[in-house]
Protein backbone atom coordinates (compact mmCIF):
# COMPACT_ATOMS: atom_id res chain seq x y z
CA UNK A 1 0.00 0.00 0.00
CA UNK A 2 1.36 3.40 -0.92
CA UNK A 3 2.25 5.74 1.93
CA UNK A 4 1.87 8.84 -0.24
CA UNK A 5 -0.80 11.23 1.03
CA UNK A 6 -3.87 11.39 -1.17
CA UNK A 7 -6.50 14.06 -1.70
CA UNK A 8 -7.26 16.86 -4.09
CA UNK A 9 -6.61 19.90 -1.89
CA UNK A 10 -3.77 20.97 0.35
CA UNK A 11 -6.02 20.55 3.37
CA UNK A 12 -6.98 17.03 2.36
CA UNK A 13 -3.35 16.11 1.78
CA UNK A 14 -2.39 17.56 5.15
CA UNK A 15 -5.09 15.69 7.05
CA UNK A 16 -4.36 12.47 5.20
CA UNK A 17 -0.63 12.77 5.90
CA UNK A 18 -1.38 13.15 9.60
CA UNK A 19 -3.69 10.14 9.51
CA UNK A 20 -1.06 7.95 7.89
CA UNK A 21 1.63 9.13 10.30
CA UNK A 22 -0.65 8.34 13.24
CA UNK A 23 -1.24 4.88 11.77
CA UNK A 24 2.37 4.04 11.00
CA UNK A 25 4.71 6.06 13.22
CA UNK A 26 5.20 4.39 16.61
CA UNK A 27 6.31 7.65 18.29
CA UNK A 28 3.24 9.49 17.02
CA UNK A 29 0.96 6.68 18.15
CA UNK A 30 2.08 7.19 21.74
CA UNK A 31 1.28 10.91 21.85
CA UNK A 32 -1.86 12.29 23.51
CA UNK A 33 -3.28 15.80 23.90
CA UNK A 34 -1.40 16.53 27.12
CA UNK A 35 1.94 15.41 25.69
CA UNK A 36 1.48 17.77 22.72
CA UNK A 37 1.06 20.90 24.86
CA UNK A 38 4.80 21.75 25.17
CA UNK A 39 5.19 21.45 21.40
CA UNK A 40 2.21 23.74 20.80
CA UNK A 41 3.63 26.35 23.17
CA UNK A 42 7.07 26.17 21.54
CA UNK A 43 5.67 26.39 18.02
CA UNK A 44 3.47 29.33 19.03
CA UNK A 45 6.46 31.28 20.33
CA UNK A 46 8.40 30.47 17.16
CA UNK A 47 5.49 31.81 15.12
CA UNK A 48 5.46 35.03 17.15
CA UNK A 49 9.17 35.43 16.49
CA UNK A 50 8.63 34.90 12.77
CA UNK A 51 5.85 37.51 12.74
CA UNK A 52 7.99 40.05 14.55
CA UNK A 53 11.36 39.47 12.94
CA UNK A 54 11.23 36.67 10.40
CA UNK A 55 11.26 36.39 6.65
CA UNK A 56 8.37 35.46 4.43
CA UNK A 57 9.58 31.85 4.22
CA UNK A 58 10.04 31.64 7.99
CA UNK A 59 6.49 32.89 8.52
CA UNK A 60 5.11 30.29 6.10
CA UNK A 61 7.06 27.56 7.89
CA UNK A 62 6.01 28.57 11.39
CA UNK A 63 2.37 28.99 10.42
CA UNK A 64 2.55 25.48 9.02
CA UNK A 65 4.05 24.13 12.23
CA UNK A 66 1.22 25.62 14.30
CA UNK A 67 -1.33 24.27 11.82
CA UNK A 68 0.28 20.84 12.15
CA UNK A 69 -0.34 20.99 15.90
CA UNK A 70 -4.03 21.68 15.25
CA UNK A 71 -4.26 18.79 12.79
CA UNK A 72 -2.39 16.54 15.24
CA UNK A 73 -4.84 17.29 18.07
CA UNK A 74 -7.79 16.77 15.73
CA UNK A 75 -6.44 13.40 14.58
CA UNK A 76 -5.99 12.26 18.17
CA UNK A 77 -9.53 13.39 18.95
CA UNK A 78 -10.96 11.62 15.90
CA UNK A 79 -10.03 8.29 17.49
CA UNK A 80 -11.56 9.02 20.88
CA UNK A 81 -14.00 6.28 21.80
CA UNK A 82 -16.38 8.47 23.78
CA UNK A 83 -16.57 11.90 22.11
CA UNK A 84 -14.68 11.94 18.81
CA UNK A 85 -14.28 14.98 16.58
CA UNK A 86 -12.04 15.67 13.60
CA UNK A 87 -10.42 18.53 11.71
CA UNK A 88 -13.65 19.25 9.81
CA UNK A 89 -15.49 19.67 13.12
CA UNK A 90 -12.83 22.11 14.33
CA UNK A 91 -12.99 24.10 11.10
CA UNK A 92 -16.80 24.16 11.12
CA UNK A 93 -16.94 25.31 14.76
CA UNK A 94 -14.56 28.21 14.27
CA UNK A 95 -16.29 29.22 11.03
CA UNK A 96 -19.66 29.36 12.79
CA UNK A 97 -18.15 31.41 15.60
CA UNK A 98 -16.44 33.91 13.29
CA UNK A 99 -19.56 34.35 11.13
CA UNK A 100 -21.60 35.02 14.27
CA UNK A 101 -19.07 37.55 15.54
CA UNK A 102 -19.03 39.44 12.23
CA UNK A 103 -22.70 40.36 11.67
CA UNK A 104 -21.45 43.51 9.95
CA UNK A 105 -19.95 41.23 7.28
CA UNK A 106 -22.44 38.36 7.11
CA UNK A 107 -25.56 40.11 8.40
CA UNK A 108 -27.30 43.47 8.54
CA UNK A 109 -25.32 45.04 11.39
CA UNK A 110 -23.51 48.28 10.55
CA UNK A 111 -19.96 48.80 11.78
CA UNK A 112 -18.31 51.59 9.78
CA UNK A 113 -15.48 52.24 12.25
CA UNK A 114 -13.00 49.99 14.09
CA UNK A 115 -14.68 51.03 17.36
CA UNK A 116 -18.02 49.84 15.99
CA UNK A 117 -16.45 46.52 15.02
CA UNK A 118 -15.16 46.04 18.58
CA UNK A 119 -18.63 46.85 19.94
CA UNK A 120 -20.31 44.36 17.60
CA UNK A 121 -17.69 41.69 18.33
CA UNK A 122 -18.04 42.10 22.10
CA UNK A 123 -21.84 41.99 21.89
CA UNK A 124 -21.74 38.76 19.89
CA UNK A 125 -19.18 37.26 22.24
CA UNK A 126 -21.23 38.24 25.29
CA UNK A 127 -24.23 36.52 23.75
CA UNK A 128 -22.21 33.33 23.27
CA UNK A 129 -20.84 33.46 26.80
CA UNK A 130 -24.11 34.43 28.50
CA UNK A 131 -23.97 31.38 30.77
CA UNK A 132 -20.62 32.35 32.27
CA UNK A 133 -20.75 32.93 36.01
CA UNK A 134 -17.77 35.33 36.02
CA UNK A 135 -16.21 37.85 33.67
CA UNK A 136 -12.92 36.04 34.22
CA UNK A 137 -14.20 32.72 32.96
CA UNK A 138 -12.35 31.44 29.91
CA UNK A 139 -9.04 33.21 30.64
CA UNK A 140 -6.24 30.61 30.48
CA UNK A 141 -4.34 30.83 33.76
CA UNK A 142 -1.23 29.34 32.14
CA UNK A 143 -0.61 32.46 30.06
CA UNK A 144 2.62 34.38 30.73
CA UNK A 145 1.95 36.82 33.55
CA UNK A 146 2.15 39.99 31.42
CA UNK A 147 -0.35 38.66 28.88
CA UNK A 148 -2.50 37.34 31.72
CA UNK A 149 -2.46 40.75 33.42
CA UNK A 150 -3.57 42.46 30.20
CA UNK A 151 -6.40 39.95 29.74
CA UNK A 152 -7.65 40.16 33.32
CA UNK A 153 -7.49 43.97 33.32
CA UNK A 154 -9.58 43.96 30.15
CA UNK A 155 -12.32 42.16 32.06
CA UNK A 156 -11.79 43.96 35.39
CA UNK A 157 -11.81 47.61 34.30
CA UNK A 158 -15.43 47.57 32.97
CA UNK A 159 -16.45 46.34 36.43
CA UNK A 160 -14.70 49.28 38.07
CA UNK A 161 -11.95 47.07 39.49
CA UNK A 162 -8.26 47.60 38.89
CA UNK A 163 -5.25 49.69 39.79
CA UNK A 164 -5.23 53.46 39.56
CA UNK A 165 -3.65 54.50 36.27
CA UNK A 166 -1.10 57.32 36.27
CA UNK A 167 -2.35 60.39 34.43
CA UNK A 168 0.69 60.25 32.16
CA UNK A 169 -0.28 58.53 28.95
CA UNK A 170 2.12 55.92 27.62
CA UNK A 171 1.83 55.94 23.87
CA UNK A 172 5.38 54.91 22.94
CA UNK A 173 6.03 51.17 23.03
CA UNK A 174 9.79 51.65 22.94
CA UNK A 175 9.66 53.77 26.09
CA UNK A 176 7.21 51.36 27.68
CA UNK A 177 9.50 48.45 26.92
CA UNK A 178 12.41 50.25 28.55
CA UNK A 179 10.30 50.94 31.64
CA UNK A 180 9.26 47.31 31.90
CA UNK A 181 12.85 46.22 31.44
CA UNK A 182 13.94 48.61 34.20
CA UNK A 183 11.33 47.14 36.55
CA UNK A 184 12.58 43.61 35.83
CA UNK A 185 16.17 44.77 36.36
CA UNK A 186 15.26 46.33 39.72
CA UNK A 187 13.43 43.17 40.75
CA UNK A 188 16.43 41.07 39.79
CA UNK A 189 18.81 43.35 41.71
CA UNK A 190 16.69 42.90 44.82
CA UNK A 191 16.33 39.14 44.45
CA UNK A 192 12.69 39.32 43.46
CA UNK A 193 10.89 37.23 40.83
CA UNK A 194 9.08 39.68 38.54
CA UNK A 195 7.10 36.95 36.80
CA UNK A 196 5.81 35.51 40.06
CA UNK A 197 5.16 38.93 41.55
CA UNK A 198 2.98 39.99 38.62
CA UNK A 199 1.15 36.66 38.61
CA UNK A 200 0.42 37.07 42.33
CA UNK A 201 -0.82 40.63 41.71
CA UNK A 202 -3.12 39.35 38.95
CA UNK A 203 -4.41 36.68 41.33
CA UNK A 204 -5.27 39.37 43.88
CA UNK A 205 -6.96 41.45 41.17
CA UNK A 206 -8.97 38.41 40.12
CA UNK A 207 -10.14 37.94 43.69
CA UNK A 208 -11.32 41.57 43.75
CA UNK A 209 -13.23 41.01 40.51
CA UNK A 210 -14.93 37.96 42.00
CA UNK A 211 -15.80 39.96 45.12
CA UNK A 212 -17.33 42.68 42.94
CA UNK A 213 -19.40 40.10 41.08
CA UNK A 214 -20.96 38.65 44.24
CA UNK A 215 -24.48 39.89 44.94
CA UNK A 216 -24.64 42.45 47.73
CA UNK A 217 -26.13 40.98 50.88
CA UNK A 218 -29.59 42.22 51.73
CA UNK A 219 -30.14 43.80 55.19
CA UNK A 220 -32.67 41.03 55.82
CA UNK A 221 -30.26 38.23 54.89
CA UNK A 222 -29.14 35.89 57.62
Amino acid sequence: MSSEPIGDTSTERLVDAMRQIRDRCVWTQGIDHDMLVPYLIEESYELVEAVEAGTRDELVEELGDVLWQVVFHAEIASRDADAPFDFDDVAEAVTRKMVHRHPHVFGDEAAPTPEDVVRVWNAAKAEEKAKRSSALEGIPQGMPSLALADKVLGRAVPLGVGPTVDAEVLDDEDALGEQLLAVVAAARANGLDAERALRDAVRRLSARVQDAERPMASPTDG
